[in-house]
């Protein structure tokens, strides 16, 4: 018999088992030696692959893990599917992670509150891939302390906020809301991060008088389109050769 053909995926998985079981797309693209594929688009075969696959399970938008290494990868990550807390942990710190990276990527000084420093961004400290936990002091007291808590920030070259993300699994968009307006004063963009079904309570918050200054300025953007433009920086920098 003739010698069993190595095919694109076992090649996927072999890679997926060498790293520990899980990545992101975004590693995949530029950990997989597709050389010798005979595809002009790699990473849509990549894609293809861990959506279609039986031995691979998605456990985020673009965070995909052997189903052999399920429990092993899970306990690592701390978490316990039916321990919604624990989820919803995990979510909140992947997603402040991911925008700190994509913040990175495009250059801006990234800032996680002190009180997120040692949340998790897959094995990783948040304090480890930001810039800063220390907020750089922009303007007045007030605004600072207010500014603070935010989820994520991205500083300018300056040190003036950029942009300001709150993540809101679950949590009263509201607040976030209420948080920013305090901070409408500044020259800076603010987004609601969140899962996509959450879109029409965003609408409904934002269509009260008491925001109206603020419609406009606040942006949607759902978890998946987060991780898409994640993913879009990964191939960006991989193809400069940064990765």
């Amino acid at each position: 018999m003739g010698q069993k053909k190595y095919t694109q995926a076992q090649q996927v998985i072999d890679t997926l088992r060498k790293i520990g079981g899980y990545a992101t797309l975004g590693d995949l693209y530029h950990l997989v030696d597709t050389k010798s594929w005979a595809t002009k688009t790699p990473n849509e075969s990549i894609r293809r692959i861990v959506q279609q696959s039986d031995e691979i399970f998605k456990i985020q938008p673009g965070l995909w893990a052997l189903e052999e290494c399920r429990e092993e990868v899970l306990r690592r990550f701390d978490i316990h599917p039916k321990e919604e807390n624990s989820v919803e942990k995990f979510t909140h710190g992947y997603y402040q992670g991911l925008i700190i990276e994509i913040g990175n990527m495009k250059h801006y000084n990234t800032y996680v509150p002190a009180q997120d420093k040692n949340r998790k961004f897959l094995e990783k400290p948040l304090k480890e891939i930001c810039s800063t936990i220390q907020i750089p002091d922009f303007s007045y007291r007030s605004l600072t302390d207010r500014a603070r808590t935010v989820d994520v920030i991205w500083f300018n070259e300056r040190n003036m906020p950029d942009s300001f993300f709150e993540v809101e699994h679950s949590t009263d968009i509201q607040n976030s809301i209420t948080k920013f307006c305090d901070l409408q004063d500044l020259h800076s963009r603010f987004l609601i991060v969140a899962p996509q079904n959450r879109k029409g309570q965003f609408d409904k918050v934002m269509s009260r008088t008491a925001f109206k200054d603020m419609k406009g300025r606040v942006a949607f953007h759902s978890y998946e389109s987060i991780y898409k433009q994640y993913e879009l920086m990964c191939i960006a920098k991989a193809s400069e050769g940064f990765i």
